[in-house]
């Protein structure tokens, strides 16, 4: 599961979504014409999902999660994450310990691990998953 309960919507209506033999294609699409999907008070917008030029699963989107929030339960999966938050403040919790990171910070969950993402801040959180290997 990607991003939990906005997963569903996120994964079906991709921008970029490649055929079982042919690479994602490249593209260009300014953040104002991605389709947002909400769910409660957080949103998300798929970016990309299929295959790269070599066969490895790549699929990217953006969420950004209310106050308090958290976008699915603590969970684990065969593809590996890297979170890319640029707004807001969260907790993320990988393998037990958990972080606080904040704008422009970077987390990297390995395939396997259990991990969980919460809102510990007042505003919003933004942040952006690139998620590579096999899907979940």
């Amino acid at each position: 599961m990607i991003i939990g309960s906005l997963s569903g919507s996120l994964s079906s209506t991709s921008l970029a979504q490649a055929t079982s033999d042919q690479p994602i294609p490249s593209f260009a699409l300014p953040f104002d014409q991605m389709t947002a999907h909400t769910n409660g008070g957080s949103t998300g917008r798929p970016i990309l999902n299929g295959v790269t030029h070599s066969g490895a699963h790549l699929e990217v989107h953006e969420t950004v999660l209310a106050p308090g929030a958290m976008p699915h339960p603590p969970h684990h999966h065969v593809h590996e994450e890297l979170f890319l938050l640029s707004k807001g403040t969260i907790e993320i919790t990988i393998a037990g310990k958990s972080s606080t990171i904040g704008p422009g910070s970077a987390a990297f969950v390995h395939s396997g691990e259990e991990h969980g993402v919460r809102n510990i801040g007042q505003e919003p959180a933004q942040y952006f998953v690139i998620a590579i290997g096999a899907e979940a």
